[in-house]
């Protein structure tokens, strides 16, 4: 009766975090990520409100510097890694995307849309390329963006519209055609563009993949989205009218676009995993302590039958997600690639960003009144969020499809 309005926010949002008994993470991995979480809450959660509240550009910068830094932007790169892990890799990227995910979407948008662009760079780009872009991420000091969609183009490129010549003339690529919803449109300092140079055949045979630096003339962003939820993430369209750069921002080789952009999405739905469990354990750990801690009829509300019934579907949802996120990344670590993996990673995206919704929307109703409000903590951002995951980086229908593809070989499936 005598809990303050200051008392109950802050019973909802300080707890100590889920932790999920994985066998696939190993007691190296699960000292990173107590490394990671510790690191975060210094230089991530302060920074979170001004995020949220104020979509503070200044803020989300700060902290891509300080990830970038501490080298956690390099775990990806063996060959760039300076840090303490004898094996690096996806699975310590994901753990990163798990753990800035818990604290705040907006910000682990931001510097996975980064990683992709860096992925791309990495294993295709040339060594002039990687040097003048693909540092500068990884340190932190500049973040990429990677530009696909468009008008008609999500997850079938079939329709592309955007047209990429060689002006063998001058040795320049000449660009032209419109991107939508690119993650870090306006504030990225390279864009990864995915274009047609050849338009006499298919889209996936005659597609490729250049880089464009942000001050390049006839580049511009004709609006930046207002979003329900992941606020502070830069969203918007590009326009590229006669943009020209040489022709060495080729980024792989001509006409390997549609091999790039497989790969990259392999790689994003994975970290994409790692960030619906993160929004999922937030929302988790919230519905947890109030089932535990708000009192109805004499008893705790965890104690009632409907009640424990959610908290038990959640928690289940919560670890399978888990395993087959870290799973993926596991594979990935170990040397699958390609088609080879986009069944598990299509399985890792698909389980733990539903399981991300699911969770933010039992929370709410968990928490009645309380999870409708800014003020009483944290639950009704969460739903806000949470609901991108299952569009974002292709949807949970284009992620079925890719399971039972896999799964259903000699069936031509049509979409």
């Amino acid at each position: 009766m005598g809990t303050t309005l200051a008392g109950r926010r802050r019973g909802l949002s300080m707890q100590a975090p889920t932790v999920i008994n994985n066998p696939l993470l190993d007691a190296t991995d699960l000292a990173f990520q107590q490394e990671v979480r510790s690191f975060l809450a210094r230089e991530l959660a302060p920074r979170a409100a001004a995020i949220e509240n104020e979509q503070d550009w200044s803020a989300v910068q700060a902290a891509v510097r300080a990830v970038g830094e501490a080298g956690y932007l390099r775990l990806m790169f063996a060959d760039l890694y300076r840090g303490g892990l004898r094996a690096p890799g996806l699975r310590h990227a994901t753990l990163l995307s798990e753990e800035a995910s818990y604290i705040n979407y907006a910000f682990e948008t931001t510097i996975a849309t980064a990683l992709s662009c860096a992925y791309a760079l990495h294993r295709y780009a040339s060594a002039p390329l990687r040097d003048r872009f693909l540092r500068p991420i990884v340190d932190g000091q500049a973040v990429g963006a990677i530009c696909v969609t468009e008008q008609n183009v999500g997850s079938d490129s079939a329709g592309m519209q955007t047209r990429m010549r060689l002006d063998s003339a001058t040795g320049e690529w000449v660009i032209n055609g419109s991107k939508r919803y690119i993650s870090n449109a306006s504030v990225a300092d390279c864009y990864i563009i995915y274009g047609i140079t050849d338009p006499s055949v298919a889209a996936q045979k005659g597609m490729s993949a250049v880089l464009v630096p942000k001050d390049t003339a006839g580049l511009s962003f004709p609006r930046t989205y207002t979003f329900m939820g992941r606020r502070g993430c830069v969203v918007g369209e590009l326009a590229l009218q006669d943009c020209r750069v040489p022709a060495d921002h080729l980024v792989g080789n001509l006409h390997e676009g549609a091999r790039i952009m497989r790969d990259m999405f392999n790689f994003e739905r994975i970290i994409l995993g790692g960030s619906g469990l993160g929004v999922a354990r937030s929302a988790f750990d919230i519905a947890q302590r109030h089932a535990q801690t708000r009192v109805v009829f004499g008893q705790p509300l965890g104690a009632k039958q409907l009640i424990w019934e959610k908290i038990a579907n959640l928690s289940w949802r919560l670890e399978s997600a888990a395993l087959l996120t870290y799973r993926a990344a596991t594979l990935y670590d170990q040397g699958l690639s390609g088609k080879s993996l986009m069944k598990e990673a299509a399985m890792a995206k698909l389980v733990a960003t539903e399981t991300a919704n699911i969770c933010a929307d039992e929370t709410v109703q968990i928490l009645g009144g309380d999870g409708l409000t800014k003020e009483y903590g944290r639950a009704e951002q969460i739903f806000r969020d949470a609901r991108a995951l299952t569009i974002v980086g292709g949807t949970s229908e284009m992620a079925r499809y890719l399971i039972a593809a896999s799964v259903l070989p000699d069936i031509k499936l049509n979409l």
